[in-house]
């Protein structure tokens, strides 16, 4: 997020109007709720977690245990178990 002067970008009647509720502070203007992109969507890290929970789901099926998926992926058994169970689960609804 980056900072602009008002005087550079608001026409002047609409600068008018927000000085009577604040003036020389900083404020956040949120973008329009259909502009937004979900997490990780704009910076590409939620496609990266997807492709490193299928290597885990594959790795686990290939025979690898929750115990070495923990050691090569630095989670906890729990985490690789619910990764695997959650990605197994999307599998079959993709299957059927």
């Amino acid at each position: 997020m980056s900072y602009k002067n008002g005087k550079e970008v608001l026409p002047p009647h609409l600068l008018k109007e927000l000085q009577k509720y604040i003036q020389g502070e900083l404020i956040y203007i949120p973008k329009q709720t259909n502009q937004r992109v979900g997490w990780g969507e704009a910076n590409g890290s939620r496609l990266a977690l997807a492709k490193r929970n299928e290597e885990i789901y594959r790795l686990y099926r290939e025979g690898q245990s929750f115990e070495e998926l923990e050691q090569t992926y630095n989670l906890s058994v729990d985490s690789i178990r619910k990764i695997i169970y959650k990605t197994r689960e999307l599998c079959s609804e993709v299957k059927q």
